[in-house]
């Protein structure tokens, strides 16, 4: 009978604030929907990272005829000097943090420069111009430093260059979009919990007759809030749901679909992901409604 009797308050109070419950679905939808991309585009980064950080190698260029730089004055790597590098990377020091490597010489690095390159501009260059590599894939590439630092002034060698230096711009831009989203999403929930507490607060004040005949018949300040707060914990959860219902939907049409056909050969969040969130945002938008609630009512029945 008791909760017969707050359920029958809690919709009254729904149909006769129709609109303001509509604005609380709505701000509560926009604000959890940016919530959960900037959660999904942190997924995302972790993810990228974890694809390409994995795929990033050293490059170790050695001489050519052609290169200035004072560790090789115009002279080409000598066979010597190329035994001596990969001497040092099979060595007892390099060999278990190297998980593979591969010597490319002119012509292999020519082959791929035609098949990257304008055939015009390729008319230009010849095989000996094209710098020989060892391509070294690392265990954990987190430390290609150590690659770095033993190679790096060796005799034959141009440059030791850790490809990973060419994503973190990549990656400092998405962390720049994801604080982006972030500080959307918590304007937007500021707003959102100031929009519940005004709309509980103008649903009492509508009821302010009931309210006080309650209070006569001895109702209790807690029986008196709960439909407050489940009005605005309705709304706010209806709103949560469609968030998490576009966050799917992003993931799956635009993300999957769309992205997915476009660069296949990047990793990207999936539907299992997405569905990590949905329950995450319905958890922040009842606990925000709640407790927005309980104070709105609980400071208009000290008035």
């Amino acid at each position: 009978m008791r909760f017969g009797l707050i359920m029958s308050e809690v919709g009254n109070g729904l149909r006769r604030n129709v609109s303001m419950v509509i604005s609380i679905v709505l701000v509560t939808f926009i604000s959890l929907t940016f919530v959960g991309a900037a959660i999904l585009l942190q997924m995302q980064i972790g993810e990228l990272k974890g694809y390409w950080y994995d795929r990033a190698q050293v490059a170790v260029y050695l001489c050519t005829s052609t290169t200035a730089t004072e560790n090789c004055n115009l002279t080409e790597a000598t066979q010597a000097e190329k035994d001596a590098v990969e001497a040092v990377l099979k060595s007892p020091e390099l060999a278990p943090l190297i998980a593979q490597y591969e010597f490319e010489n002119h012509d292999e690095a020519y082959a791929k420069y035609i098949e990257f390159t304008d055939s015009d501009d390729a008319d230009f260059i010849t095989p000996d111009l094209l710098s020989e590599t060892f391509w070294v894939n690392m265990v954990d590439p987190a430390q290609s430093d150590v690659i770095v630092e033993s190679l790096s002034g060796q005799p034959g060698v141009e440059e030791v260059v850790d490809q990973r230096k060419y994503l973190d711009p990549i990656f400092d831009a998405l962390n720049a979009a994801s604080f982006t989203a972030i500080g959307i999403a918590v304007l937007m929930l500021i707003a959102a919990v100031l929009l519940i507490a005004t709309t509980i607060r103008l649903s009492a004040f509508s009821r302010r007759r009931e309210l006080g005949i309650m209070r006569l018949v001895g109702a209790s300040n807690r029986f008196i809030q709960t439909p407050f707060i489940l009005e605005g914990v309705i709304a706010a959860l209806i709103g949560s749901v469609l968030a998490g219902g576009a966050i799917v939907g992003i993931v799956h049409f635009f993300v999957q679909g769309y992205l997915g056909s476009l660069m296949t050969s990047t990793s990207f969040v999936g539907l299992s992901e997405a569905i990590i969130v949905v329950p995450i945002l319905i958890g922040i938008g009842a606990i925000l409604a709640a407790v927005s609630a309980n104070v709105a009512i609980s400071r208009y029945l000290k008035v």
